[in-house]
């Protein structure tokens, strides 16, 4: 297990030096302590870049592996619990609505919905903290926010504002900087202490809930983790990026046949998978032909979309 660790490590690492390499121009290792203009376009660009699609990547993954894990459901994924849809929502409020121009009034808009969003669904189900109650809750908001969020473009009187709208929920890393570093990662941080935190639960849960209460496990307290975790760490993430999907779902999936099947286990493999692919994937992003860039959202769209249409395929061969 260990050796599969370092390497998964080595991967990561990799993965975050091709991102700081990869682009229109490519900057060789021996090259990243220079000065002049190479030295601004690693430093101010390429370096945020890479931390932020490292943060996210492993906040995506991590939820994913926690999400799995407590609602048992191997589809599950950040989506399912409204995150990234209300985080939208706040976004494209402050765009649309003329409340900022900023990414930072961007990044406030996003985290207050997302958070507002995770506030509430933990008094839906703090009486009935099951994970039934949980899952419908979540996708009651995760509708909810979609559909206000139509709204809002649909409403929209300046069509450059509705562009710039659906260029930022494509989901991208595009020209992020310091700021946005600086702005996301405590967040991150936070949520991912929290989700790590579940560990033990998410075992005893995989037993049942009858199981876990008779175990000792609080799931009130596991519920209030995995929401304030999800709401932090996966809100941060859509506020600085936009949103960016299928991670949570993908990486768990391919790390359970290596890592095993307890969920505890997986936690911090998924973290790192989920900060590998993301790194990857926006790398590709950078190095397709075209004077633009293909968006981070919409290459992990492509990735995920055929893998989740395989997951069910292998599940009704095996229904039938």
């Amino acid at each position: 297990m260990r050796v599969r660790l370092a390497i998964l490590v080595l991967v990561t690492v990799a993965a975050f030096a091709l991102s700081i390499a990869a682009g229109k121009v490519w900057i060789a290792p021996w090259a990243w302590l220079s000065g002049g203009s190479t030295g601004a376009i690693l430093f101010e660009l390429r370096l945020p870049r890479a931390l932020l699609g490292f943060a996210v990547g492993a906040i995506l993954g991590l939820s994913g592996a926690v999400l799995q894990g407590y609602l048992r459901n191997p589809l599950a994924d950040p989506a399912v619990v409204g995150v990234s849809s209300s985080g939208a929502l706040g976004a494209v409020a402050v765009l649309l609505l003329g409340l900022g121009g900023s990414l930072i009034a961007v990044f406030a808009g996003a985290m207050a919905t997302a958070g507002g969003a995770m506030a509430l669904l933990a008094v839906l189900t703090w009486r009935n903290p099951s994970t039934v109650q949980f899952i419908l809750a979540g996708t009651v908001l995760a509708t909810l926010a979609g559909a206000l969020t139509a709204f809002l473009i649909s409403l929209a009187p300046n069509p450059y504002a509705v562009a710039e709208v659906i260029d930022w929920l494509m989901g991208a890393l595009t020209d992020r900087g310091m700021d946005e570093v600086t702005l996301a990662l405590p967040f991150i941080a936070v949520g991912a202490i929290a989700l790590a935190l579940t560990a033990p639960s998410l075992d005893a849960l995989a037993l049942g809930e009858d199981a876990a209460r008779s175990l000792g496990v609080r799931l009130g307290r596991l519920q209030a983790l995995v929401v304030l975790g999800t709401g932090l760490g996966v809100g941060a993430s859509v506020a600085v990026t936009g949103v960016v999907g299928f991670v949570g779902l993908v990486v768990p999936h391919l790390l359970r046949p290596v890592f095993g099947y307890r969920p505890s286990a997986l936690l911090l493999p998924s973290a790192l998978g989920g900060s590998a692919l993301v790194l990857v994937a926006d790398s590709l992003c950078r190095l397709a032909p075209g004077v633009g860039e293909v968006r981070l959202g919409v290459a992990m769209a492509l990735i995920g979309a055929p893998f989740f249409l395989l997951l069910l395929v292998r599940g009704r061969a095996v229904w039938n």
